[in-house]
């Protein structure tokens, strides 16, 4: 999972709940020390430090993987394990640049959220307009 895409950790980059939003927020794996928020639980290997991406592993992609992949790549429109392969023969780094380019804001040039295809800077207003992120609002 490329963080800088995902909802909880653009709330925590951004702040939004100082504006009236309500979300969790989520440094990201690495930065905190963590492993991986979506496989850490189900992988021994990536749950005790012994390998930083899936695929590094002789059951790449494993059962748990691929039923993640296949629900970010419906709901999302985004593949794991693709990305993935990407990292393995290009590097993290060719990875982030292409990802900035294909996740960019046109208007602002921020990346736009995978879960929501918003930016949450541009966008913030059809954000609030959800009643799923919004707090301390008394029902009329």
């Amino acid at each position: 999972m490329n963080c800088g895409l995902c909802v909880w950790y653009q709330f925590g980059k951004y702040d939004l709940n100082k504006r009236g939003i309500h979300k969790e927020y989520c440094p990201g794996c690495i930065p905190r020390g963590e492993n991986c928020t979506h496989m850490g639980d189900k992988c021994e290997l990536l749950a005790e430090g012994k390998v930083r991406f899936c695929f590094e592993c002789v059951d790449f992609p494993c059962k748990r993987l691929k039923s993640l992949d296949k629900r970010y790549r419906t709901k999302y429109h985004l593949s794991m394990i693709e990305n993935l392969r990407f990292i393995q023969t290009e590097g993290i780094e060719s990875f982030l640049a292409k990802e900035r380019n294909k996740w960019r804001c046109e208007k602002c040039g921020r990346a736009i959220c995978c879960h929501n295809g918003l930016c949450l800077t541009c966008d913030l207003d059809v954000l609030i307009q959800n009643p799923k992120y919004r707090w301390n609002e008394q029902k009329q």
